[in-house]
């Protein structure tokens, strides 16, 4: 448990993966060409991966031309925040693999049509909670 003494807490792998399991939304940075691009995805956990759909574009190319990549989700309320990142490799599943996306609730928030499935594999994967003092809150003046 986090206090004002002990504000920083780190995640086991196991805790990670049941926070990864109770989310569906993160962010996905990766590289195209010599930049660095970030953009939000909805995922689903496959086992010890990670799955998502995406149409064509500079994901997609990103993703196929350097396959390293950052993950990250996030929570937070009044009183403590989490965060989980996961550094590792994506690649677009071939297209008698992508049945595994159908096993997992992944479905586009969106109604645009994402036929690729890519998968997201961990080589590290760290978590941290955080007991958040936030002493500016107390300050505001109550409302009735």
């Amino acid at each position: 448990m986090n206090t004002e003494e002990q504000p920083i807490t780190q995640l086991t792998p196991e805790q990670c993966w049941e926070k990864l399991r109770a989310q569906e939304f993160g962010r996905l940075a990766y590289h195209l060409g010599d930049e660095v691009h970030i953009t939000p995805i909805n995922y689903a956990v496959d086992g010890q991966t990670l799955l998502f759909r995406t149409a064509e574009g500079s994901k997609l190319l990103g993703i196929v031309m350097n396959s390293d990549i950052a993950f990250e989700i996030d929570e937070f309320s009044d009183d403590a925040a989490s965060s989980v990142i996961i550094r590792g490799t994506a690649r677009k599943l071939e297209e008698d693999e992508e049945h595994r996306s159908e096993g997992v609730p992944l479905r586009p928030w969106v109604p645009t049509l994402k036929y690729n499935v890519v998968e997201i594999t961990p080589k590290e994967i760290t978590g941290r909670e955080f007991f958040l003092a936030r002493p500016w809150l107390h300050m505001l003046p109550q409302h009735p």
